[in-house]
């Protein structure tokens, strides 16, 4: 029974290396929760660049997207890309706005629910309070420069959309560098933030498709 024990442990462990290499398992994630929240508390705002990957099974190639990116407390975002098409979504006052081309549209994430739990999830990400949404189970993986938070979905909405979705959190301000989405299909959208600006006067307008 013992030598089982301790063959499951390595097993378990060797697979968790397999899935993130260069990240190990937090036991303990208190002392982690504690200075996320605390770092959290801090970031008022962000602007960024975006890179999204989008990695099809069908295609052999990926399909990429660039943009810019907004953030302003409590719940505010917007995602403009630029390239190879201008789209725009913007999250606030608890509705979905997207600009396509010409088309505008307006959604409530209030009164769909599959829409709240992923304008949730948006928000969590880059807010940093994803440890709190009782839609996944966390886990917490420590690398050498970066922590890993993986989301595993609970609910059967976000189960249909998503295996896991993992951030990747800067040490030095909790901040995402990363967010990728595994789909069941095992299809998957990455998005890369750089040349991050923390705590910068965001206006209202910015958050408004008019």
């Amino acid at each position: 029974m013992r030598k089982m024990i301790m063959l499951l442990c390595i097993t378990a462990t060797q697979s968790v290396r397999a899935q993130y290499p260069g990240y190990s398992l937090v036991a303990d994630n208190g002392p982690f929760k504690t200075r996320f929240a605390e770092a959290s508390q801090k970031n008022t705002s962000l602007k960024a660049d975006f890179v999204q990957e989008k990695n099809l099974s069908v295609l052999s190639e990926k399909i990429v997207s660039k943009g810019k990116f907004c953030f302003r407390r409590p719940d505010n975002v917007r995602m403009e890309y630029t390239q190879p098409f201008q789209y725009l979504m913007i999250l606030a006052n608890s509705h979905v706005y997207i600009r396509d081309g010409q088309k505008e549209n307006s959604v409530s994430a209030k009164s769909n629910k599959l829409f709240g739990q992923i304008n949730q999830l948006v928000v969590d990400c880059v807010r940093g309070t994803e440890l709190s949404n009782p839609d996944f189970k966390v886990r917490v993986f420590e690398g050498e420069q970066t922590y890993l938070v993986e989301l595993t979905p609970v609910s059967k909405n976000l189960k249909d959309l998503f295996q896991t979705v993992s951030v990747v959190l800067d040490k030095k301000d909790f901040t995402a560098n990363r967010i990728r989405m595994l789909e069941p299909s095992g299809d998957n959208t990455v998005i890369t933030f750089s040349n991050k600006e923390l705590n910068v006067p965001i206006s209202d307008a910015q958050f408004s498709l008019h």
